[in-house]
């Protein structure tokens, strides 16, 4: 099993920053790739940015010009690092590990609340 605890959410002005973190635990010695997702208020989860083995990236269009991702090997930590938040982007933000039998785990994720 593996255990996803996220942080750094927060409140926020439109055109600030913020960090979010996700550190592992547990089992997990078969991640293959870690990620974010977000839900918003009557809308469906939906992928922000993902972070795979070797470090290739991939990142929502609509937000690949100000977030970015990294992970740390030796702390079992991903980062997503939001630069320039609008309003758009309130939600709450999910951190989600894969390992390499397709199993998913998701955290209890953490609000970002961004105000114009």
């Amino acid at each position: 099993q593996v255990r996803l605890v996220e942080s750094g959410g927060g409140l926020v002005q439109s055109g600030g920053s913020l960090r979010l973190s996700c550190t592992a635990s547990g089992s997990i010695s078969n991640i293959n790739a870690m990620g974010w997702y977000r839900e918003a208020p009557g809308k469906e989860r939906e992928l922000v940015a993902v972070i795979r083995r070797g470090g290739t990236t991939h990142i929502q269009d609509s937000v690949k010009d100000r977030f970015t991702i990294s992970r740390d090997g030796a702390t079992n930590t991903v980062v997503l690092q939001m630069d320039n938040l609008k309003p758009e982007d309130t939600a709450v933000y999910y951190c989600h590990a894969e390992n390499v039998y397709a199993h998913d785990y998701w955290g209890q994720g953490t609000q970002v609340t961004v105000s114009s």
